[in-house]
């Protein structure tokens, strides 16, 4: 199917989606707790259903009471094999979680996720001694093991999503353990995984990010969670209000340890207009300068800057490239060739991203099964010529189901 989305204007308020970060986690954490959490201010991608659903077959009872998600703990083998869908994060978080079970558990997904690397889950359980059979190194997989901690090694260098598996996963084993990190990327995450791990009684500790020191025989305990704003989502839509007007987004937490916060950083350095407050993000548009920005630790924020930097007076330069080789698509490949068919230069120089600014011409775009790549030309489509088109759209269910409807209350047809 194909969406065309027209030259608008911007002018709105609009609620921010609940971040599936905290979202995804916090279901984990209240499965392996005893007793009964409600989980706040919860909306559901394709990628918070795959977890809650994982939640239920590995013994938890959900309740879904209107933005509330109320979870009772349960945690044992299931009876089938567990389907991660699209969603990266619950792959890499449940795979050393499940390994804490007696018995092998196969774990699949569909989609893109069934083309990407595993090799460092393998790796990383091996260490512990839990025998892990791939599909030549690719999914299903079955965890057959154990886990009862232990001192290891991993390399941080392509994220840090199983580091935050490993962290909910070895406070329940039996011995104390200690995780050795090189190089790792999206530190914002790791906060974000032990602040969280920290509301439901299980305490982490680490040396500058390189030495993670986990005691073994913690319990998880119940608790009333509240799911802050998604900074990812909301990237887009603040990008949408830089470029074609004004646009206020409640719901974000202006102090939050999301890596995407620092959108704000680049569109104070353009030179966008905003206004923080405790309760919403103001952006109103301006003239607009090439920025130079270093995305290595917040990755997701590619898309957004792409579009934004196609709408600056200056080029633009994005450091951080290698971290878009693994995503839903090859998003560095993906965003070169959807901008250059819209008449936007996008050249890459190892690690870096060059964008140069173009008036944005009308054509049809492919979103390559990426939710991102979907937002980012949508976004970018406010200021074309003629608007653009869209096939296979739907992918946007994986983040921000409301993503269209969110755009569609504040723009109006130029």
């Amino acid at each position: 199917m194909k969406k065309y989305i027209s030259p608008s204007l911007v002018n709105g308020k609009i609620n921010a989606p609940a971040s599936k970060s905290y979202l995804q986690r916090a279901v984990i954490a209240a499965m392996l707790a005893q007793g009964r959490s409600v989980l706040h201010n919860c909306t559901l991608c394709d990628d918070s259903k795959a977890v809650l659903s994982i939640a239920q077959s590995l013994g938890a009872k959900v309740i879904k009471d209107y933005s509330d998600i109320i979870i009772t703990g349960g945690f044992q083998v299931p009876s089938g094999e567990l389907n991660c869908h699209e969603s990266g994060l619950a792959l890499r978080m449940l795979s050393p979680i499940v390994a804490l079970l007696p018995d092998p558990i196969t774990v699949n997904g569909s989609g893109s996720l069934l083309n990407r690397p595993i090799e460092l889950i393998i790796d990383s359980l091996s260490q512990l001694n839990i025998k892990v059979i791939s599909n030549n190194h690719q999914l299903p997989i079955t965890i057959d093991g154990n886990l009862l901690g232990g001192n290891f090694e991993i390399d941080g260098s392509n994220g840090s999503q199983l580091l935050t598996g490993l962290l909910m996963a070895l406070p329940l084993a039996q011995k104390d353990s200690i995780i050795s990190v090189k190089n790792l990327k999206s530190k914002p995450y790791i906060d974000i995984t032990i602040d969280l791990l920290r509301e439901f009684g299980i305490c982490i500790y680490h040396d500058n990010y390189q030495q993670f020191r986990i005691t073994g025989n913690q319990s998880y305990k119940n608790t009333n969670y509240n799911i802050e704003g998604d900074w990812s989502s909301a990237a887009f839509m603040l990008v949408a209000g830089a470029i074609a007007g004004e646009i206020e987004i409640l719901g974000v937490n202006p102090k939050s340890k999301q890596a995407d916060i620092r959108i704000l950083d680049v569109l104070k350095a353009v030179g966008a207009e905003i206004s923080v407050s405790n309760e919403s993000i103001i952006i109103k548009k301006n003239n607009l300068i090439g920025f130079d920005f270093d995305a290595e630790d917040c990755p997701d924020l590619f898309p957004p800057l792409v579009a934004l930097a196609a709408n600056c007076k200056t080029p633009s330069t994005i450091n951080g490239v290698s971290r878009l080789y693994s995503k839903e698509s090859n998003r560095a490949v993906s965003l070169q060739e959807e901008f250059n068919k819209i008449g936007v230069s996008i050249n890459i120089d190892e690690n870096r991203m060059i964008i140069k600014p173009s008036q944005i011409k009308f054509n049809t775009v492919n979103s390559h099964n990426d939710h991102r790549v979907v937002m980012a030309t949508a976004v970018a489509a406010l200021c074309s010529e003629q608007g653009i088109e869209i096939e296979d759209y739907e992918c946007i269910n994986k983040s921000y189901p409301d993503f269209f409807n969110d755009l569609h209350k504040t723009t109006q047809h130029k």
